[in-house]
């Protein structure tokens, strides 16, 4: 019986062996577990999703867009009414300067030979031709003629400016229309 007794002393041996075996992998194993989810903490909160946008349905969506145009419709089209008049407003100014300005230089062609109402800019076709039917001009017909040209051009300038201005305006009201 001994050679059986010492036979199941060596199997319990090798038993007791392979277990503590077990026991220092299992260690190991805790230990790297250990270390793996000690940043588990940090980890997490970096990995962590967070929604920036809410999504809802399309049904609120629509719903939401449609009150919003129909808070802002009105506002838009009374500024496009607005727009349109302004726009009105200038194209008429534009042609009553157009009219004044052709109105002076028919006047100030009264003051030269030949007058066809255009002067150059420095003035000297109007000393050149500063005579009327060969009698010369007195000082106050003289001045008359100077204020004139000087306001048909004044006059041809602010035209060129609204002409810009309206274009300008149109562009805007282009731009806006395209966003809307």
């Amino acid at each position: 019986m001994t050679s059986t007794h010492g036979g199941t002393a060596s199997t319990y041996g090798d038993c007791v062996t392979s277990l503590r075996t077990s026991l220092s992998f299992l260690e190991s194993s805790v230990a790297t577990l250990g270390n793996g989810v000690q940043d588990f903490p940090r980890l997490s909160g970096v990995l962590k999703t967070v929604r920036h946008y809410e999504l809802i349905p399309q049904p609120t969506l629509a719903a939401a867009e449609a009150s919003l145009h129909d808070e802002i419709g009105p506002f838009v089209a009374l500024l496009l009414d607005r727009a349109d008049k302004q726009l009105e407003r200038q194209a008429r100014r534009i042609e009553t300067l157009k009219a004044r300005t052709d109105l002076n230089a028919g006047r100030l062609s009264h003051y030269r030979p030949g007058g066809d109402g255009v002067g150059d800019a420095d003035g000297s076709r109007a000393r050149q031709t500063n005579k009327v039917k060969g009698k010369p001009l007195d000082g106050g017909a003289a001045l008359r003629a100077k204020v004139v040209r000087q306001r048909r051009e004044a006059l041809k300038y602010s035209v060129e400016r609204l002409e810009l201005e309206v274009l300008q305006k149109e562009r805007e009201l282009r731009q806006q229309l395209e966003k809307a």
